[in-house]
C-alpha cells in the first residue's frame, strides 16, 4: 500500500515563508546613516573591506565590512589610527569605500582620500546609479 500525501500544504508554507522574507528584507538597511550619494554612470562590483561614511554635517563614521556592528563616529585623528589598523590587517586587494553625502565639501573628501594615500591604501568614492535619462548620449 502506497501512501500519498498532498503537497498543497507544503507549497502554502513555502509561499508564506517567501512572502515573509520578501517583506522583512525591505526593512533591513545596510546602515542607519542618512547619506545622499552623488550620481554616477559607473558602478563597481567589488565589495569593500572597510567603509567610511561622511554625512552632510561632515561627521565621519567608519566600520570594517566583516564586522556586523554599526559604524562608529570618529574624528580625523581617530580615522588615521583606524586606517593604520586597516593597513596592518590588510590584503593587497583590499580597499576602502567612502560613502560621502553629496553636500560634503571637497576639502573634507580630499583630506580623507589623502589619509588613505599616505597609508598606501586604495580608496573609492561610492555613488548611486544615475537614471538612464540623465546620461549623455
Amino acid at each position: 500500500m502506497t501512501s500519498l500525501f498532498s503537497m498543497a500544504s507544503m507549497t502554502d508554507v513555502i509561499f508564506l515563508l517567501l512572502i515573509f522574507f520578501m517583506v522583512t528584507s525591505t526593512f533591513v538597511f545596510p546602515t542607519a546613516l542618512e547619506v545622499n550619494l552623488p550620481q554616477s554612470s559607473e558602478q563597481t562590483a567589488i565589495k569593500p573591506s572597510t567603509r567610511v561614511y561622511v554625512d552632510k554635517n561632515e561627521t565621519i563614521y567608519a566600520s570594517f565590512a566583516e564586522d556586523k556592528t554599526e559604524p562608529q563616529p570618529m574624528s580625523i585623528d581617530q580615522l588615521i589610527s583606524f586606517v593604520q589598523v586597516m593597513r596592518q590587517r590588510g590584503n593587497a586587494e583590499d580597499f576602502i569605500a567612502i560613502y560621502a553625502d553629496e553636500e560634503v565639501t571637497y576639502g573634507t573628501l580630499v583630506e580623507i582620500l589623502d589619509i588613505g594615500a599616505r597609508n598606501g591604501l586604495k580608496m573609492v568614492l561610492a555613488t548611486k546609479p544615475a537614471p538612464s535619462s540623465a546620461l549623455p548620449k
